[in-house]
């Protein structure tokens, strides 16, 4: 499946769009959890 691994814009029409992109890689991902807290935790 190489199709998941590239952004990809699908025109529909009228000027609607299906917009797919990959999916973050799990490295990346933990990445993102350590450097920004959730957002909703303020209170």
């Amino acid at each position: 499946m190489a199709d998941e691994k590239v952004y990809k814009a699908e025109y529909v029409g009228s000027g609607t769009f299906i917009i797919s992109k990959p999916k973050r890689k799990g490295k990346k991902l933990r990445q993102l959890r350590l450097k920004s807290p959730r957002a909703g935790m303020r209170k």
